[in-house]
């Protein structure tokens, strides 16, 4: 996404002690700058898996987002197929789901286009789906290795503090998370993808899956610093 409309787009969290100083001079002047909110999308994949799956779960980050900071995030995602030329007017892109995920080679390019121009994808896997996800990211970036993020990259530190890492939210094989991303020539984040954590179920609304306060709090805040990372990167 051009630097431009990221710089449209961005809001200065409130809450919590950030070192964000510059990026916007004030909430005030960027909401001046441009009244609408950052539209999101979650893909619509080929394969059969369940792309929609946590139905509520990116409306509940959302909420928390704007709640807790000045991200001026819509307040629901849409749904997009990466090969609609729509794919490029989303500065966040959302993959999830517990099973298979396939990409043609055009859909593959595009999203590829897409990264390198700027948009962020963040995949979150449900359970199931990294079997079949890894393979597809290969076709995206044939030269390029996924790697482990490192715990003092600002995705885990701002705004708020996961220096240790992803926190496990669903048992999954009961392995410790993993946060794994590919990055741009110039050392952006391009990719996020969490492994055994499932964000998601913890960002559903409290009743879905019975997680305990603590544990969805957790999930929101690390939503919320992957679209704080993704607004202002």
């Amino acid at each position: 996404m051009a630097p431009v409309l990221r710089s449209l787009l961005v809001r200065l969290p409130i809450v919590v002690g950030l070192g964000l100083a510059g990026l916007v001079a004030s909430a005030a002047e960027a909401r001046a700058q441009d009244d609408a909110s950052t539209p999101v999308a979650r893909v619509k994949y080929d394969g059969g898996g369940d792309w929609y799956s946590d139905e509520e779960s990116l409306r509940e980050l959302f909420a928390f987002a704007r709640q807790h900071t000045l991200l001026d995030v819509t307040p629901q995602e849409e749904a997009v197929e990466l090969t609609t030329d729509k794919l490029f007017t989303f500065p966040y892109l959302y993959l999830t789901g517990h099973g298979n995920v396939t990409f043609s080679e055009t859909e593959a390019d595009r999203l590829r286009r897409y990264l390198r121009q700027g948009g962020f994808l963040h995949i979150d896997d449900n359970y199931g789906l990294d079997e079949h996800i890894r393979p597809e990211l290969e076709k995206v970036f044939p030269d390029k290795k996924l790697v482990e993020v490192p715990f003092d990259h600002s995705i885990y530190t701002t705004p708020y503090d996961f220096s240790d890492g992803l926190p496990k939210i669903h048992e999954h094989d009961g392995e410790a998370p993993k946060g794994y991303g590919y990055f741009d020539d110039h050392g952006r984040l391009m990719v996020f993808y969490t492994v055994e954590t499932d964000l998601g179920d913890g960002w559903e609304p409290a009743p879905v899956h019975s997680n305990p306060p603590e544990k969805r709090r957790a999930a929101l805040r690390m939503g919320t610093n992957i679209l704080v990372y993704t607004m202002t990167h």
